[in-house]
This record gives structure tokens, sequence and C-alpha cells, in this order.
């Protein structure tokens, strides 16, 4: 596996190596702050490295004196075009033309080019979407499970072992009022007039569920009190909304691989024992909070309450786990839930939560390290609104869910592919504008139609190649003689791809997939710069009329381009196109 930027460190690392052995550097130090980086300014080199600023104190020597002993000894390898230091010590790197022929070979004849071993197989549980099930998703919902899929996906590629899971919250009072509305759409199947008041849910999508229970019970529970049927209806209601959530997340492209109830927490001893292993450690007791911050509330007392000594972990106040009527907060059954998976061998969990659910980030972090003794990280991502638009003016409210707008209606309007790609335009907790117009325009202006515009670019000119009778399979181009990719701009577009490895270890480690968005919009900038740049030099065109070689060189680098592109895509979810129509 390829990272161009390991492995001039572990280049710049032997040096340092060797300038110790040789006496100019004492013995003893410690290189693990050593960097390579891209320099600030794209016109000072290739790379740069901080080793000599980094050195210097230690070492007792001046930044400068130490950089240019490494850039001498750097200068010797064919790799370094050229070495120069810059500043107090910086040492900025031009690389030779062969490297970064060399990097085109690689995309071109690794499948895993840019896959990392990063992750060293590490279990990593992420969390995500975990809607209530009383209706199907909305808009909100899709930017969980689009950010959640991709980051999943991109973990998964720099080497972790994931696990994608959907929290159902099937145990609290919603459900309730879930079963009732349910109830009378099918009494309302049944041809009675019925009215939904307020606290119950009057979209549309319960139709088809009063009707299945009809066709299922047919007038057994008609006129019977709501003892009699409200178990069983809940949990056919229930049944029924998860299966329209799993087709949500199906038009999606979003898989689960496990769908966790929060109902079997209850009644069979896990929140005792998740309370039990806190109340072990010292961290359950019996106290009094202090009244909210701010004017006192009229209907506030003071009153005794079962607290998890949260504070110890980081949080504000203690929160409490169980009411004063002996029934557990909604606090409680999380603490479980996170028991239960750190029970089953993660070694790190990501919950993936909607914005309106910042207040619960300390108390949840608190109480997995202490549950794992501080062993497992929790990394709690929030994800902003998003505000539709069509046709300049906010887009409405969906009638089939009677409040808001579907996940379905945006799918429906531009597809998984628009739809998952401009989702991940916008960092997780910044607001994210969906105008539906932009994001189907065919224009620079619209990242996901001039990403895939740059791979059907690609496809477009090896098929004009292969109609000339130039071959252009890879297996071919990776062989190519590619000494002809001398110019500037080809070298700039092979720099580019280089990065894409170290751009997945940077991603990954953040848990910031929008970053593999950002730099895919880049490369296809730059291819598109160069296919441009070919109408006013003709030596730049991608096909070299009555020239083979060059042709395929060339083509070997666009290529390179466009199998990154596809890697790239694939983390985000959305599919290469072949040619834009």
């Amino acid at each position: 596996m390829m990272n161009l930027f390991a492995d001039i460190r572990a280049l710049v690392l032997d040096c340092l190596d060797a300038m110790v052995a040789e006496g100019a550097l004492p013995h003893g130090l410690d290189f693990a702050n050593v960097a390579v980086e891209p320099p600030r300014d794209a016109a000072h080199g290739d790379m740069a490295t901080n080793a000599a600023m980094v050195l210097a104190k230690p070492a007792g020597l001046k930044p400068r004196d130490i950089a240019e002993g490494l850039a001498g000894r750097l200068a010797g390898d064919a790799r370094i075009a050229r070495a120069e230091v810059a500043g107090p010590g910086f040492l900025n790197l031009a690389l030779a033309p062969l490297v970064w022929h060399e990097v085109i070979r690689t995309a071109l004849s690794q499948s895993n080019f840019g896959r990392s071993d990063m992750g060293k197989g590490l279990k990593v549980n992420v969390e995500y979407v975990s809607a209530n099930p009383t209706g199907p998703l909305h808009v909100g919902h899709t930017r969980g499970a689009v950010f959640g899929d991709a980051l999943a996906s991109l973990l998964a590629y720099a080497g972790h072992d994931v696990t994608r899971e959907y929290y159902i919250n099937d145990g609290g009072a919603q459900v309730d009022v879930l079963a009732r509305s349910v109830y009378l759409r099918y009494l309302e199947a049944h041809g009675q007039e019925v009215a939904f008041e307020d606290g119950t849910y009057p979209g549309d999508y319960l139709i088809a569920v009063g009707q299945a229970l009809k066709d299922k019970v047919g007038d057994a529970f008609v006129g019977k009190a709501e003892q009699v049927w409200l178990d069983q209806v809940r949990d056919f209601a229930t049944d029924a909304m998860m299966d329209l959530i799993r087709q949500d997340l199906a038009a999606l492209g979003v898989g689960m691989d496990v769908f966790y109830s929060e109902k079997s927490l209850y009644g069979t001893g896990r929140i005792e024992a998740a309370i039990e292993d806190l109340r072990d450690k010292g961290l359950i007791y019996k106290g009094t909070l202090e009244p909210p911050k701010g004017k006192l509330p009229e209907d506030w007392e003071p009153r005794e309450q079962t607290l998890f000594r949260s504070t110890d972990y980081g949080d504000d106040v203690d929160r409490p786990i169980m009411k004063s009527d002996g029934s557990w907060t909604y606090f409680a059954p999380d603490i479980a839930y996170h028991y239960d998976k750190i029970s089953r061998g993660f070694d790190q969990l990501i919950d993936i939560f909607g914005a309106d659910h910042g207040g619960y980030v300390k108390r949840m972090k608190a109480a997995v390290a202490a549950l794992s003794e501080e062993r497992v990280p929790l990394d709690i991502k929030l994800t902003q609104l998003v505000k539709l638009f069509k046709n300049g003016a906010p887009f409405k409210m969906s009638k089939r869910a009677g409040t808001f707008v579907t996940l379905r209606d945006v799918v429906d309007e531009v597809g998984p592919d628009v739809t998952r790609f401009h989702m991940l335009t916008r960092k997780n907790d910044a607001p994210l504008d969906f105008d539906f117009d932009k994001v189907t325009e065919q224009s620079k202006d619209n990242p996901v139609f001039y990403v895939q515009y740059a791979h059907a670019r690609v496809q477009s000119v090896r098929r004009k190649a292969e109609e000339t009778g130039i071959p252009v399979d890879d297996a071919i181009l990776a062989d190519a003689d590619l000494s002809g990719l001398t110019h500037p701009a080809e070298l700039a577009l092979a720099a580019k791809v280089a990065e894409w490895p170290r751009l997945i270890e940077i991603a990954a480690r953040a848990h910031e997939p929008h970053r593999v968005a950002f730099y895919l919009y880049d490369l296809a900038s730059e291819l598109h710069a160069l296919y441009n740049r070919g109408n006013e030099d003709p030596s730049l065109r991608f096909v070299q009329e009555g020239d083979a070689q060059a042709t395929q060189a060339k083509i070997a680098l666009i290529r390179a381009v466009a199998v990154v592109i596809s890697h790239g895509l694939g983390i985000l979810g959305v599919t290469p196109v072949e040619e834009m129509r």
C-alpha cells in the first residue's frame, strides 16, 4: 500500500539516523514529531519537513545547520529533485518526475491503492439514524444516515472492523402514541369516522398500517378497551414502521448490520446490571440536585433521586437514573445499551446524533468512560439541520408525513447519489442548504456533477482511444512508458492523486468523511483544468493523433484519477458514472 508521504518521511528518518551515526546529531533524539506534509505554499515544492525545527532544541544545534546537513543527504536520493532550506530551518522538497510516474503505476496496478491498515482491525461500532419508529425518516435523518454510512465505510477502508448499528427507540411512550394512532386508522378502515387529537400521528403513512391490521385481526379490536389491544397493536405498528424505515434506508443505499431494540433492555435485567456495575464502582448515590440555572421554576422542588456521579468524568452535573417513583429515566436504558456495546468487545464507539441532542454528549461520554474504566473511547458526532429549497423558496412539507419532508421525498426528487454526495459537502456540525435546483444543475458549482463528470470524461477519452486502435486497459497502461509526462500541469495532477492515501488516514482519524468529498472535487477540478488546457496546447491533449505511446501515457495519468474518484465515491456510497446523459 503506497503512501508517498509516509515513504518520504521514512527517507527523512533514514537520513537523520545516518547523521546520528556520523556524529552530526547526538544520540537519543526522539523523531516522533518529525513530519512530512504538503508545504503551505505549493510554489515551495511538493513536500516539506519540520525535522530541523523540532530537533534543534534537544540536539543543541541551530535549525538551519540541521536542515542544511539533512538537505545534502536527501539530495542524494533519486526521488528528490531538490531540497531547499527555507526561513529559520524548514526544508522544502521537490520530487523527481519518476516519483509521480510510480504513483500512476501503483494506482493502476494495485486494487487497494489508498487503503490503509491504520485501523489495525480495531472493532468500531458506529450507531446512526436511530430514529423513533413512529413514522418515515425525515430529511434530518437523511443527513445522519449519509454521514454515518460514509464514516463507517471510511473507517473500514482505513483498516477498522466496523459494525453499523441502529438503535430502535421502541421502549418509550412514543410507541404507545403510535399504537393509538394506528388504532384510529384501523377503525377508519372499518368505515368509522375518527378524529386525530393532539398527541397522535395524523400522517397518511399510517392508513396502510391500519388496513393491514384490519386484514390480520378483522374486527377483533373494534370497540374494545385500550388494555385489550394496546400491546398487540404497538408491536404490529412498530414492526410496520421498521419495515418502512428499512425501505427508506435501502432507497438511500444504507444497510445496517445490527438493529438493536431498546425494549429488549426492559424486564431482562440488563438495565439493572449496568447500574449495578456503576454502583460497584461507587458512582451511584441518593442525592438532591441543585435547581436549574437561572430563574427558579415555580413547580421545582428539591427531592431525593438516584444519581450517577457523572461529574467524576467531566460532566457539568450528576445525572438522575431513576425517578422518585422508582421508574427509570431516559438516561438509564442508554447507559445499559452502551454497557452492552462495551460487553460485545468493541474497541471504540461512535454515536451520531442530531444537533438537538447536544446536551446529551457529556453525560453519555461520562457513562461510557465509567463503564469501560476509560478503556473504550466514545466519539459523539452531531449533525446540524438541513434547509431545503426549491424554485428559490423553502420546500413545503410532505402530505404523506403530515408534518415534515421525508427522506423518500428527497431521494425521489434527485436520486440517492446526488442526495448522498451533497449531504457530505459540509462538515457534519455545519448547517446545510439543500437546493433541489442547484444539486441537479450541470455546472462547476455543483460538486456531485463536477466529480461525476470527471469520471465520465476519462471513460469517454478511453473509448475514443480504443476507437483509434490504441489499447488502454489498466494492465497495459500500468506498463506504459510514462517518461513523456513532464509538463508541470500533468505532474501536478499526479501529485494530487498521490495525496489520496494520506487523505484517507487524516479523514479516518478525524472521523470526517466530508474531507473525501472535498478532495474529490479538487481532484476533478485539476483534471478538468488539464483537459481545458489541451484546447490551447495540443501537446496536452489526452489523445495524441498518430502517437500511441504518448496517448497511453496521458490516459494512464487520467485513468489513475478515475480510479481514485471511483474509490472515493465508493466510500461516500455514490455510484461513479460511465457517461453523462
